[in-house]
Parts: C-alpha cells; structure tokens; sequence
C-alpha cells in the first residue's frame, strides 16, 4: 500500500514487518463527532483494513486529549464540569465510530490517564538538556532537534503564524524561540492539576503523543495521521519530543493527513460554528453506511465540501449495491474485487473503489441472473469486499 507522506512530499510504498504500527490523533472532547472527524478516522480506518487485507497484524494506538485548554474553556462557558464533558464527548465519540464501522484502536489513552508517561517522558528530555524553566512552565527548545521542520516541510515564516492560530505562544517573553512549544504549565488557579517531579500542574498537547506513542508503539512505527492541519505544528512537535528523548529516530515512518471538510465555503471548525454532526445526522434519520459512502465518495487528501446532495447521491448508491448483491447471481465478482484492492493500495483512493463497485452492480443489475456468465458466488464475494475492505455492511 502506497501512502502520501508529508515529510516526503509524495506518496510512498508502507512495508510494515508482521505487525504495522499506526498512532491516530484522538479529539479533543467537545463538539464531537463532526464530519471533519468522521473523515478522518474513516481515511485511516481504510489504512487499517487494506493491511489487515494484505496478511498484516496491526496494532493502532489513539489518543483523546481529555485535558487541555479548549476543553476547559468550553467548560467554564457552559458550567459544565470539565470531566463530565469529556466523559459525556468521548461516549458520543466512539458511539459514532461503532455506527459507522470504524474499526476501534487497540489502545484508546486519554492524556489523563497518560499523565505518568507524559511525566516520565519530560524527564527524558530534561536528562537530554531539551527542558527549560519559565515562570515555572516547562517548554521546549526547538533548537535541541536538528531535523525541526521535516515533518510539515514548513520554512520558519511559515511555522510562525499557525503556531499562535493552533494553540501556540510564540509571543510570550522570555522564551528562547518563539517556537518553543509547552510541555508541562505550571498551576493556575482553578484549572485540574496533577503533581509530578517538576510541581503540580498539567501537561502541554503535544508531549501527550510523544508519549503515548512511544510507550504502546515503540519508536519507527509505520504511520502516524491526523487532518491536515496536526502536520504543524502538533506532529512536528512531537516528533521532535520523541527523537530527542530517544536518541532515535524517525519518530514515524510516515506522516500521513486528511484534508478539511467544509460547509458553506469555509473549514468546518469549532470556531466557525458551522459543524455538522454525525450524531445529528443519524438522528434525522440517516443510514450510517449511507454516511460513511457520502465521506468516501471523496479523497482523503483533498479539502471538500459537505451538501446535502452528498448524503442523497450515497444513499442512493447504498440501494443499488444492496439490490445487487440480494440477486441469485450476478457477473463474476472477480474484476471488481481486485480493482477495488488496486485503488485503495493507491493512496487510498476510495472514489475509485466505489466506482469499482459501482460498475459491477450496474452490470448485475442489467443482466439476465440465468445467462451463462452468471455466478452463483459473486453477490455474496462482492458483500464480503465491501465489508472487509470499504467497511459498509450490505
């Protein structure tokens, strides 16, 4: 299977040993679980069945990052307990994923439950000189890293913007490079604080998945994914973390993104307030299946809009297989079966997949089930693809 790497620009061959190894990005848990998420955990979860399809074991680590400033904040605004809205968020979350066939993560760690790891890890890289002191937080000196920046494949003038737009501080005083990102803040009062070696406080995003990563997958797994926007600076930030406290590296072989979902002409985000929800979706009334075929019909890389017709165009195409594979007998499954394997290999593209199928089904469904070429076996071949590959129960 051939995936797009961003550090690299292109798309590369994965060659995983016996068991490939892949670390998602979990949410953060308020708002969930919008499309933009649905997307990306179905880019990944497509990863996830074509190795299992190619003889592969696979072992996939998630992370919900259960403490962290957005998270409080929606809190506060809400006078929500903090810990009730991520409980509450994550519940909805993986409900979300059961209904649209994500297969789940072998381990799903919160950033709570991972505060010992995160701890441990800030210790690693204060033995390696890579931890200084400010007012009492912890930050990182990027400059302890020599590949900074081989992730995102950014120059430094572009770092510098997202930085501060996703959850940086490069303009705070005293630190030694506007990029340096927080490990570990200091307590404030009336914010969760957990103790640790350095004094009582929480833990920085990206040292969360430094340390999850390393601990359930070693170093050099195979993939580690996310949107588009986690390239920088959260997955270049984190495998600085891990490769310094290391000593090893590559962090992940491969650094693979889905592009941004839109509505309305602009991103889907929290910000905007223009999310539309899966929960939502399937309480009006919607096939799940339906929903995952209406995200699938779009590449993972690429930045897309969602509409209404979307859902219609898939749920329409959901009846056309279904019809399909009742028939007694159908033309051989074979072709079909083999260019839907060939498309997802490519990068995973779906649309072609879908396609595949779809130029099945239409023969299926014009042909006469008693002519000679007919096949006892393809309906039933056909379901199994789908299942097993494309993740939709017929």
């Amino acid at each position: 299977m051939r995936l797009h790497d961003t550090g690299a620009g292109e798309a590369r061959a994965t060659r995983p040993g016996g068991t490939a190894r892949m670390y998602v990005c979990g949410i953060t848990p308020y708002d969930a679980t919008h499309l933009g998420h649905a997307a990306t955990y179905l880019a990944f979860d497509l990863v996830n069945r074509v190795w299992r399809d190619l003889g592969h074991e696979v072992r996939y680590v998630q992370n919900a990052t259960d403490v962290d400033d957005p998270l409080l904040e929606r809190a506060r605004q809400t006078g929500q307990d903090w810990r009730e809205l991520a409980e509450r968020e994550i519940d909805l979350f993986r409900d979300d994923m059961t209904a649209l066939r994500v297969l789940p993560p072998d381990h799903y760690v919160g950033a709570v439950e991972a505060i010992p790891l995160i701890a441990e890890m800030v210790e690693r890289l204060r033995a390696k000189d890579a931890v200084y002191d400010l007012e009492g937080d912890l930050y990182f000196p990027v400059a302890a890293d020599p590949g900074f920046g081989r992730v995102s494949r950014l120059t430094r003038e572009e770092m510098l913007p997202l930085f501060a737009e996703r959850g940086g501080d490069p303009a705070r005083a005293g630190k030694k490079d506007p990029l340096d990102p927080l490990l570990w803040m200091a307590h404030r009062p009336g914010d969760p604080c957990w103790d640790s070696p350095f004094g009582k406080g929480r833990p920085g995003w990206h040292v969360e998945c430094s340390a999850i990563s390393v601990e359930y997958l070693g170093m050099g797994f195979d993939v580690e994914g996310g949107g588009s926007d986690l390239a920088f600076p959260h997955h270049e930030m984190s495998a600085a973390h891990a490769q310094v406290a290391t000593g090893e590296r590559p962090h992940a072989r491969a650094y693979v993104h889905a592009g941004m979902v839109g509505l309305d002409g602009e991103k889907m985000s929290k910000s905007r307030g223009n999310l539309v929800f899966v929960s939502q979706l399937r309480r009006d009334g919607a096939d799940p299946m339906a929903i995952r075929l209406a995200l699938l019909s779009r590449h993972y890389r690429t930045d897309w809009e969602w509409t209404r017709d979307l859902l219609e165009e898939a749920q329409a195409r959901l009846e056309r297989w279904r019809a399909a594979v009742r028939l007694p007998a159908a033309p051989s499954a074979a072709a079909a079966a083999a260019e839907v394997r060939a498309r997802l290999a490519d990068d995973l593209d779906a649309p072609g997949a879908l396609e595949a199928v779809d130029r099945w089904a239409a023969r299926a469904l014009a042909d006469d089930p008693a002519a000679g070429d007919a096949d006892a076996d393809a309906p039933a071949q056909i379901r199994a693809v789908v299942d097993a590959l494309l993740g939709v129960a017929l």
